[in-house]
């Protein structure tokens, strides 16, 4: 196998081409969608391009600031795991909250309805890692509870372009509190 070319976009460096690569987080292309975007989704580095997607299994590192959810109250049609990694974040899991600090496991079986939100006084960490397939599907219900929050769907919907309907698009750049982060 050979070693990926890894490019840089202007937020970090990305896999250009298939291969192994080793990337420092610091080094690595981040993407937000602060500074008044509309959009809930944090500041996320996916360790994945537009050029190059993992195709079995998906990791990135994502950091939430507080109110911030991660994206829509949704569920998938594959297991995930998720580490927090530093402050604190809120868990709306099927219809409850449970507060989640650093070190907590969140074990996610397929079809769980789930999404993050910022808690605590500021930016949570948390590493999110989740299989993939070719036959992929999600479910955005309608959630009182993530409505609470501003990460529920306006309807009921299996089509992520229409769930996101009316929100920004996440813009590939280092987040503005890139120097309060861990590892900076």
């Amino acid at each position: 196998m050979p070693e990926a070319r890894l490019d840089d976009s202007g937020s970090g460096l990305a896999p250009a081409s298939e291969g192994w690569f080793v990337v420092n987080v610091r080094d690595a292309e981040w993407s937000t969608s602060e500074n008044g975007a509309k959009r809930p989704s944090g500041s996320e580095c996916a360790f994945e391009s537009r050029k190059v997607e993992f195709p079995q299994f998906g990791i990135r590192l994502h950091v939430l600031e507080p109110g911030e959810p991660n994206g829509l109250y949704h569920s998938e049609s594959e297991q995930e795991a998720f580490l927090v990694l530093s402050g604190e974040c809120t868990l709306l899991v099927e219809g409850e909250e449970r507060l989640l600090r650093p070190w907590d496991f969140f074990h996610s079986p397929a079809g769980t309805e789930h999404i993050f939100v910022g808690a605590g006084e500021g930016l949570s960490v948390i590493l999110m890692a989740g299989g993939r397939s070719e036959d992929w599907h999600v479910l955005y219900p309608l959630s009182e509870l993530a409505a609470r929050y501003g990460a529920s769907a306006e309807e009921e919907t299996s089509d992520p372009d229409q769930a996101y309907v009316g929100f920004e698009p996440s813009r590939r750049k280092r987040p503005s509190y890139w120097d309060r982060l861990p590892w900076a």
